[in-house]
């Protein structure tokens, strides 16, 4: 079995995309991080580099394939290969499905789901030459069970399982796995703004009692890299500490 050397991150300047490049670089793997934000990805790849860590920053809107393509070409380049692709990137603009705007739907469609199909076809190629290949694709407990206000949001993620188990068959045979990630309510951007209160109802929904930490998920997405994953395709590991079963 080839040895992962390199990892290409969606999403990379924050939460859950930070955890997974930190992890990945701790772990000896040269990964290039990609954000829309600039100066973040400046950030994170300074802390990876500090650290003995190898790292590429990439600034791209996911949602464009062109520039996705461009991304994975360099990155390839640079490091000699694209073992593993993480498509983490993602954004919310919630509201209630009478109140949503076409805009709106649009915009979280584009980024969550096509980004990652942009993600997938932009790293194939490369992964099949080599007959190697992970892909880890990010999506949510909210696509598995749905949440009010989220109709956008649930719809693409809820999509991204079904992409993953579909390209998971297409690839097996060029030892290429490819599985996905659902989270439930991680400790990121998107649950530190709630109200306390807000946040004591979410966490009386969860039975392990508490929020989830970025790391967790990373050391998921760390395992689905390794030898002991490689007979692991087609699946979402749910990681939400028993939010939805």
């Amino acid at each position: 079995m080839p040895k992962v050397k390199t990892a290409f991150i969606t999403g990379a300047s924050r939460g859950i995309g930070r955890a997974i490049a930190k992890k990945f670089a701790e772990s000896g793997i040269k990964v290039t991080c990609t954000s829309r934000t600039v100066k973040d990805l400046e950030k994170i790849v300074s802390e990876i580099e500090e650290n003995d860590g190898t790292a590429l920053a990439a600034p791209i809107d996911v949602s464009e394939m062109t520039a996705f393509e461009e991304a994975v070409k360099k990155s390839a380049e640079k490091f000699g290969s694209v073992d593993v692709l993480v498509n983490n990137a993602g954004i919310v603009k919630d509201n209630l499905l009478l109140r949503m705007k076409e805009g709106d739907w649009d915009s979280v469609i584009d980024v969550n789901l096509k980004g990652c199909f942009n993600g997938i076809k932009a790293v194939t190629p490369h992964m099949m030459k080599n007959r190697f290949g992970r892909i880890i694709n990010i999506t949510s407990v909210s696509g598995m069970m749905g949440n009010p206000g989220q109709a956008n949001y649930s719809a693409a993620k809820a999509g991204i399982i079904g992409l993953t188990k579909t390209v998971a068959r297409e690839l097996a045979s060029r030892n290429i796995t490819v599985n996905a990630i659902a989270p439930g309510y991680i400790d990121t951007d998107m649950t530190t703004d709630l109200s306390d209160k807000m946040r004591e109802e979410m966490i009386k929904q969860i039975p392990l009692g508490r929020t989830g930490k970025t790391e967790e998920i990373a050391a998921t997405a760390l395992f689905l890299t390794s030898d002991e994953a490689a007979y692991i395709t087609g699946q979402t590991i749910a990681v939400n500490g028993g939010l939805y079963m």
